[in-house]
């Protein structure tokens, strides 16, 4: 029998009721007055019966549908008395078609399209609802209605997007008429919009790929820019609220590598990331993509090319217990830990949506290679080809079928009542009382108890599943050392631990058993190492270049005086062991560090390590307390390099595990050079004063200078400072028995410093230390007295010297001092200069550095044309240019932050802040991890791969084309900024 056209002529078989007398009056009231523009309305409200009764009860339940019907009253005479199906179609189809339509009177062809689609989505939206809530519709219709109109909405926009590039020369279409036709433009939907299974509120996921070769950017070098600015487009266009609300959020966070990478990726790129790097979480996701917008058979080839990575050949049990590792990573969130009705989460919660998804997605990864007909996109499809194929009971299938519908059911009314994004239960029993009349049922009880039983049959299911798979998968391989041969079952143990060489690494293992090294010679140090090999071994096989970081740990091994304690560490520490191997995979200077002073280990041995921010105050108490048993000069010397050394080297840890940033990384490692040269200057005058006692007014202020000066220090730099004194003019030598006139007694003092920071010693060099930048340079006194050295400034110095003032700042000496030596410093870059002849001299210096110190490569960050150099030359230039009201001595990034609004557009803005912070974090890692420069072809495999993790790029190709594109921007920026001012 043919279902009714309207619900005028539909009742529900189970009816909802309005929450209480109070509720249904307003909601009454709320009809008539829709009834004084529409006279089915005005007729139905004085009337009596089903219809009006069920009216009533969804204006009363749903704040949202009530606003909506008072804003658009035509809506609910639509709702109630139309065609409901047909009027979803229509608009659906018109939502589509909206991208041609062109401007309105008073706005422009945009901001039409997005009223446009705003109206198209608060029809849809309402419609649904109301046959939802009517059970007109089940969840398989409001979920696939939801789903076409978000497809009609993306494509809609996409269409508009590329036919306004094209007009504006960015881009040339082959078919204009049809702008996503043949451009190679691909917008996958993942998740809900790719099934088709969009709920009533929800946010869609969308993956944004193009083609290169299509030829069709003018110019290719913009392309991923280009794309990556349609689809920033795009997000505004559909999720900016405006007086019609919003249409659909974008979330385009499922592309490789989210955060850093573009919008947009080339789809080569893409292919080789998911091949290389794909994670069985990313696999999962894409047994739901679909392309859904731009260029549909250029999506389909790529969705047919990316078949392999998704659905493996082989039974893929492997990848079950890794799914269902993200499913306990969700039950960690409060709230997730038992089933519940208040307050829970019926998609992430235990029982819930999510769980019946892995059930099904887990079960496609396994078989989905071999059996085809088991690669459906929707959930209740998916788990019907399991059922068909016998992969599972037909009772399992129907039985999580009905619950996957009845908890969507659920999730709706949740969304419906003020249209939130939200899967969770109201826990107020009024809300909750809400959800359960939308649902059909009387009371909170009745309804409580369905969900429950619902909730806990997932679960079983759910749990029954993963027993299965620990069974399948488990299982131990040989792990034998002994004698001279290989033995061919740990070969095999060792392939399947990920190790790509495991003859190689057999021997290395052999050779320490045999004793050969230190570490090994004793019995004890060896059944040690016997214990903890499967932990080792499996640690090192899960890092990504397994052998590299082993071949790393091997000459650790060789370079340890014992192995006892290191070992036990180890195999009761699993978090200290996977750090290990980080560092062995990734950062072999910070593995020399470890085998040169082991003790700096102990350090990693704090439970607070990477929670705890390295912060001034904190470092200045650890500091404290490590000089506190220091008795004499060279005791605070040698004290003052250990606790750099580790300080350097924790700061480190935190930088390469991701605790801290790249910028963090650099204030920390800024405060710590502060703290340590403070305590090594007032070393020296106090051991200077004991041979030669004080000079009469004498005041010292230190100077720190380049990125000291800016707090942008890394792991290996070295500390650019100016020495500056003062004494009374009537003095003319110290007091001590072995007096010196002025120029000696600083200069001495200045000569000891240097020697107490850089002269190796058994426990290294504090500081390598570099005072170029003093007035007169290299041909200038080590120190300048504070007179001198203003007289200079304001007299003799050069542009360049005055761009170094801008990173000046006082960090040590007599605060009286230190002070004037502030003021000098803003006195001169306070002064007004003439700002073409500044430009000039600007682009002169660079244009020298370019001609006198080429870069070595796109990694060569300080040199290459739109590096660093670039950068912080154009934060100098705007600090000079601002004629002193920005402080001295703050990082790069904040002063072109705050002085670049003035003098860049928005978008070089962007990039040029966007390319300063990820050169600054690369060169932070790589200064932290190598010794020298980086080049990919020699690097650690782990350093590659640990660079690519910190840019977000699927690899080091990717990342290398990403800086080109990025740095040529910025060259043309410093470029553009300085013609401007010449």
């Amino acid at each position: 029998m043919a279902r009714p056209a309207t619900l005028a002529e539909f009742l529900a078989a189970n009816p909802i009721d309005a929450p209480s007398k109070t509720a249904a009056k307003e909601a009454l009231q709320a009809l008539r007055d829709a009834g004084r523009e529409h006279a089915r309305l005005k007729a139905l409200a004085a009337s009596d019966g089903a219809l009006r009764d069920f009216a009533v009860a969804v204006l009363s339940l749903s704040p949202f549908l009530a606003e909506t019907a008072r804003i658009a009253p035509s809506l609910l005479d639509i709702a109630l008395f139309g065609d409901i199906q047909a009027e979803i179609e229509v608009e659906i189809q018109a939502a589509r078609a909206c991208w041609t339509a062109g401007e309105e009177a008073g706005t422009s062809a945009e901001t039409a399209l997005m009223n446009r689609l705003r109206l198209a989505k608060r029809k849809v939206a309402f419609l649904v609802a109301f046959a939802d809530l009517a059970g007109y519709f089940g969840a398989r219709d409001t979920t696939l209605l939801l789903s076409r109109l978000a497809e009609a909405c993306l494509s809609s926009a996409v269409d508009f997007l590329l036919l306004s590039l094209h007009e504006q020369g960015k881009l040339r279409l082959p078919h204009p008429e049809k702008p996503a036709e043949g451009s190679g433009l691909i917008l996958l939907g993942m998740g809900k919009l790719g099934a088709a299974e969009l709920n009533y509120s929800s946010d869609i996921d969308v993956v944004a790929f193009f083609e290169p070769e299509r030829g069709i950017v003018t110019d290719p070098d913009e392309a991923s820019e280009t794309f990556a600015r349609l689809c920033r487009r795009l997000v505004r266009i559909m999720q900016e609220r405006t007086a019609y609300g919003y249409v659909f959020r974008i979330d385009l966070r499922l592309r490789p590598d989210p955060g850093s990478t573009p919008l947009a990726i080339p789809v080569e790129a893409a292919l080789i990331y998911y091949e290389g790097r794909g994670q069985n979480w990313e696999r999962a996701a894409f047994i739901k993509a679909r392309p859904v917008a731009g260029d549909i058979p250029a999506g389909e080839s790529f969705l047919k090319e990316l078949t392999p990575f998704i659905f493996r050949k082989y039974l893929d049990y492997a990848a079950i217990a890794d799914i269902h590792s993200i499913k306990r990573q969700i039950h960690l969130h409060k709230g997730f830990d038992e089933i519940a009705v208040k307050g829970h989460n019926v998609k992430l919660g235990r029982g819930g949506i999510r769980e019946i998804e892995f059930f099904a997605q887990t079960q496609q990864l396994i078989a989905g290679g071999r059996m085809p007909e088991l690669r459906a996109r929707r959930t209740d499809d998916a788990l019907a080809g399991l059922a068909r194929a016998n992969w599972i009971g037909a009772e399992t299938a129907e039985t999580l079928t009905s619950a996957y519908w009845f908890l969507r059911d659920v999730e709706h009314r949740i969304q419906m009542v003020r249209d939130e994004q939200t899967h969770i239960l109201p826990d107020k029993e009024a809300e909750l009382k809400r959800i359960a009349l939308m649902m059909g049922f009387r009371d909170v009880k009745s309804f409580s108890t369905r969900l429950v039983s619902v909730l806990r049959l997932v679960e079983d299911r759910y749990a029954e599943l993963f027993e299965q798979a620990a069974e399948l998968s488990s299982g131990s391989g040989n792990l034998v050392f002994t004698g001279t041969q290989d033995d061919p079952d740990t070969l095999k143990t060792l392939g399947g631990l990920g190790f790509k060489r495991p003859a190689d690494v057999s021997r290395v293992i052999r050779t320490w058993h045999s004793g050969r090294y230190r570490a090994t010679h004793s019995v004890e140090a060896r059944e040690r190492l016997t214990e903890m090999m499967p932990k080792l071994l499996a640690a090192f096989g899960a890092s990504s270049r397994a052998d590299d970081a082993l071949m790393h740990f091997d000459r650790f091994m060789a370079g340890l005086p014992a192995g006892i304690q290191l070992f036990s560490l180890l195999g009761n520490n699993p978090p200290l062991l996977d750090l290990l191997v980080m560092i062995m995979a990734a950062a072999p200077r910070l593995a020399g560090i470890i085998a040169a002073r082991p003790h700096v280990f102990d350090g990693m041995l704090d439970p607070a390590l990477l929670t705890r921010i390295p912060e001034r105050d904190y470092l200045a108490e650890r500091l404290g307390q490590g000089l506190a048993s220091a008795l004499n000069y060279e005791d605070v010397l040698d004290g003052l390099r250990i606790f750099a050394a580790e300080q350097r080297f924790l700061i480190g840890i935190r930088l390469l595990t991701g605790a801290i940033s790249g910028a963090r990384a650099a204030r920390a490692f800024s405060d710590l050079a502060d703290l340590t040269l403070e305590r090594a200057l007032a070393a020296v005058e106090a051991e200077i004063a004991a041979a030669h006692g004080r000079f009469p007014g004498g005041r010292i202020a230190l100077i720190g200078m380049g990125k000291l000066g800016s707090r942008e220090l890394t792991a290996g730099s070295d500390v650019d400072l100016i020495l500056l004194y003062d004494y009374d003019d009537a003095a003319t030598e110290s007091d001590g028995e072995k007096p010196l006139d002025a120029n000696r007694y600083f200069a001495r003092l200045t000569q000891r410093l240097i020697a107490a920071l850089s002269a190796p010693t058994a426990e290294g060099v504090l500081y390598e230390v570099d005072m170029r930048l003093r007035p007169s340079g290299n041909k200038g006194p080590v120190a300048t007295r504070m007179n001198a050295f203003a007289r200079y400034q304001r007299e003799e110095a050069w542009t360049w010297e005055h761009m170094a003032l801008t990173r000046a700042r006082a960090i040590a000496g007599d605060p009286s001092l230190m002070q004037e030596a502030d003021a000098i410093i803003g006195e001169i870059l306070a002064i007004k200069r003439d700002r073409s002849r500044i430009a000039g001299d600007v682009a002169e210096m660079r244009a020298l550095i370019d001609q006198e110190k080429p870069p070595s490569g796109t990694f060569d960050f300080k040199l290459i044309p739109g590096g660093l150099i670039d950068m912080e030359f154009m934060a100098q230039f705007l600090a000079l240019m601002a004629e002193g009201r920005v402080e001295a001595g703050i990082p790069t990034s904040e002063v072109l932050q705050s002085l670049g609004r003035q003098a860049l557009s928005q978008e070089e803005m962007e990039n040029v802040g966007a390319t300063f912070t990820l050169l600054s974090d690369l060169s932070q890692v790589i200064r932290l991890c190598v010794d020298g420069g980086f080049d990919p072809k020699d690097a650690p495999g782990g350093l590659v791969d640990l660079l690519c993790r910190v840019a977000h790029s699927p690899d080091i190709k990717f990342l290398e084309a990403d800086l080109k594109a990025r740095t040529r921007a910025v060259r043309k920026t410093f470029q553009g900024l300085m013609k401007l001012s010449g």
